[in-house]
């Protein structure tokens, strides 16, 4: 058998950072991945340290980005790649009473690095934003697609990425080691977003039951040209406009609480154009539409750790709306807890729901 210090099974962004924070450590690892497209790849890419819905900081947000930015470059650099770059994320005000509450939240101490103070008028025709615009200065956008393509790539290249779904029945499971196939590892790390469910080591109650922990949340987006947009950095309004290349644009997302299917729906697609029309009155065509289904929890916190404290057997999920911003730093989290005894912070750590 070949021995390893860990499994991970799935490689979403929660799988993509544990494997980096590996690599980085030097610990040996074999992925697990049954390819199916999953929230991060369907996601928007954005890394957003505020709450633009109510100008207020996202939980834990200069710890996370202070952690991430630098994490994704390392990872580009590994992968030689241009995965993640800075971008100024544009807010539209729909009032004067919107205005004030921005100048308000950005004299705030969590906020004044990330929200500028000013207000700008609109220098764009097709952009419908009357009472002007605010800016947050230190927002991201990652290639998450890319990203996932271009290290599952690199780890086949390396024998260290197996394709295809995990047999619970074959997998053996003892307080010594974790034995699958022709692997022996000493952890084993769950990173399988909503697919969580079926995994019989998951011990939360998923939605939609009454007491459920686990929620699905279905995001879609839609991909839409506009020439006439001429858009180049993100715009935030009822819907968040992405810009990509050549005129493509994606703009999303819509929630579904309590769905764990993945099909793109008629009802998300008509929803979002609803909105978008209010952004922006150039023409447009639509040319795609993705989903995904977000991995949640009933109180908007990650899970990190184990049920069982025999077991090696080990869980990050829950990650949500702001997965790509929070993963680099959970996944240092999670294996500082497995390599040195860290305790784990209390809000993500998996017991306190039992």
């Amino acid at each position: 058998m070949k021995k390893v210090d860990y499994i991970l099974v799935g490689f979403g962004i929660a799988g993509v950072t544990l494997a980096e924070s590996l690599l980085q450590r030097g610990k040996t690892f074999v992925v697990y991945d049954d390819a199916a497209k999953g929230a991060t790849t369907a996601s928007g890419g954005v890394l957003n340290p505020t709450v633009l819905k109510r100008f207020t900081a996202a939980w834990n947000a200069s710890e996370f980005f202070e952690t991430a930015i630098p994490f994704y470059s390392q990872l580009s650099d590994r992968l030689n790649a241009s995965l993640i770059n800075t971008t100024t994320i544009h807010r539209i005000f729909n009032s004067i009473e919107e205005q004030n509450n921005w100048m308000v939240a950005s004299d705030k101490k969590e906020l004044s690095q990330y929200l500028a103070s000013e207000i700008t008028s609109n220098q764009n025709p097709a952009i419908n934003a009357p009472f002007g615009l605010g800016a947050v200065k230190e927002g991201a956008m990652l290639q998450p697609k890319e990203l996932i393509e271009k290290f599952r790539a690199y780890l086949k290249d390396r024998e260290l990425l197996r394709i295809g779904q995990l047999d619970f029945n074959a997998l053996q499971v003892t307080s010594n080691d974790i034995r699958y196939q022709d692997i022996s590892a000493a952890n084993i790390i769950f990173s399988q977003g909503a697919s969580v469910v079926n995994n019989p080591f998951f011990k939360l109650s998923v939605s939609p039951k009454d007491d459920r922990v686990f929620v699905g949340n279905k995001g879609e987006y839609v991909l839409f040209k506009a020439p006439a947009l001429q858009l180049n950095e993100v715009l935030k309004g009822p819907v968040m406009i992405i810009p990509l290349d050549d005129h493509l644009y994606k703009v999303g997302a819509s929630y579904s609480r309590d769905d764990f299917s993945e099909e793109t729906t008629i009802r998300a697609k008509e929803e979002i154009l609803q909105k978008l029309k209010k952004m922006i009155s150039c023409n447009f065509e639509v040319v795609g539409q993705v989903a995904g289904v977000r991995p949640t929890v009933i109180d908007r916190k990650p899970l990190l750790g184990g049920f069982d404290d025999t077991l090696p057997v080990y869980f990050m999920n829950g990650l949500g709306t702001r997965g790509l911003s929070m993963a680099p730093l959970l996944s240092t989290w999670l294996l500082d807890f497995i390599e040195k005894k860290t305790v784990l912070p209390k809000e993500v750590d998996v017991k306190r729901f039992y």
